[in-house]
C-alpha cells in the first residue's frame, strides 16, 4: 500500500482546517490515523479526497469535512462512551480523543435503548433521526447525524436533557442516505 501521509496531512489542512474545525485535537487525531485502511481494496486514493467513500455496500465514510464538523459538534472528551453507527472512521478519531467507542455495524436501526451514551454519530444520511438513536442518549447526551430528504441535507446535533431532547441545525451536508433509513412520503387526511 502506498504511503499516503502527505494526503492525510494535505487532507487536514485544506479540508478540515478551512472548514473551521478549530479543534486541535480532532485535527491531530485525523493526521495520524490512516483512512486509507477503511477504504475498499484498491481504492485507498480515495480515503483523503473530498468525497464520501463506500466501504460497504450502502454505507460510506463521510467527507473529511463533514466528519470532523461532526465530531467538533459533538465536543468528545475522554471518559465519556460513544456509539459509532457505521461510522468506523468518526469511530477511530473518538477513540483517538480518549472516548469508548461501540460500534454498530449490524441492524442500524436497532441501537441499543437501554444503553446511555454520551455521544452517537452516525456517517451516513437518515431521512430523520431514528427514536431509538435519540434513545440511547444519556442525560446530556449528544447525536451528530445528517438527516436528508431529497437534494440537500443538513447535519444536525440533538442534545437530551432532562425535559427532552433538543435539535440544531449545524450545515448542509450531501451524503448518501443509509439504505432503509429514507424518508417514506405519503398523504395524510
Amino acid at each position: 500500500m502506498a504511503d499516503l501521509s502527505a494526503a492525510r496531512l494535505n487532507m487536514v489542512e485544506s479540508q478540515v482546517r478551512t472548514q473551521d474545525v478549530t479543534d486541535v485535537r480532532i485535527q491531530d487525531a485525523m493526521r495520524a490515523i490512516p483512512r486509507e485502511r477503511l477504504a475498499p481494496a484498491g481504492k485507498a486514493y480515495l480515503a483523503y479526497a473530498d468525497t464520501e467513500v463506500e466501504y460497504a455496500p450502502g454505507r460510506w465514510l463521510l467527507r473529511p469535512r463533514d466528519v470532523s464538523k461532526l465530531l467538533q459538534a459533538l465536543r468528545p472528551m475522554p471518559g465519556e462512551r460513544g456509539l459509532a453507527i457505521a461510522a468506523p472512521y468518526a469511530a477511530e478519531v473518538m477513540e483517538a480523543l480518549g472516548v469508548g467507542v461501540d460500534r454498530l455495524e449490524g441492524d442500524l436501526a436497532a441501537a441499543p435503548a437501554t444503553e446511555a451514551y454520551d455521544l452517537v454519530v452516525a456517517e451516513g444520511a437518515v431521512g430523520r433521526a431514528p427514536q431509538a438513536w435519540l434513545d440511547a442518549l444519556a442525560i446530556g447526551g449528544r447525536l451528530g447525524v445528517v438527516e436528508r430528504d431529497g437534494v440537500v441535507g443538513q447535519a444536525v446535533l440533538y442534545v437530551r436533557a432532562a425535559d427532552g431532547v433538543g435539535r440544531r441545525v449545524l450545515f448542509d451536508a450531501f451524503p448518501p442516505v443509509l439504505a432503509g433509513f429514507e424518508l417514506r412520503h405519503g398523504f395524510a387526511l
